[in-house]
């Protein structure tokens, strides 16, 4: 049974960096789509980054383009997400979501497993 288990978020000024990990276990991922997705009270969950654990290929929301980056360590089955120039509107809990399928999905239903969550807040 896949779980996915995060960590790392925090309260950041704007402008500042956090990495957020997520640790995968119950499976061999090989095949799977590993995503990063994010809610903000009041609003619905949306794609931030997603990347594909056999090619590497990559995918990222227009609005986190340039300043986030998903990365895998297959051999840790870790997966990270790391967050620069964060921005007051960044503030949302983020989930780690991983999904059968060789590519990365933009798409929340392509996933079937999520992680409980973490909360970065971003001051101004």
């Amino acid at each position: 049974q896949v779980q996915l288990v995060e960590s790392g978020g925090g309260l950041v000024q704007a402008g500042g960096s956090l990495r957020l990990s997520c640790a995968a276990s119950g499976g061999t991922f090989s095949g799977y789509a590993m995503g990063w997705f994010r809610q903000a009270p009041g609003k619905e969950r949306e794609f931030v980054a997603a990347i594909s654990w056999n090619s590497g290929a990559t995918r990222y929301a227009d609005s986190v383009s340039g300043r986030i980056t998903i990365s895998i360590v297959n051999a840790e089955k870790m997966v990270y997400l790391e967050m620069n120039s964060l921005k007051p509107e960044d503030t949302a809990v983020y989930y780690c979501a991983a999904g059968k399928g060789p590519y990365a999905s933009t798409f929340l239903l392509s996933y079937d497993c999520w992680g409980q969550g973490t909360q970065v807040t971003v001051s101004s």
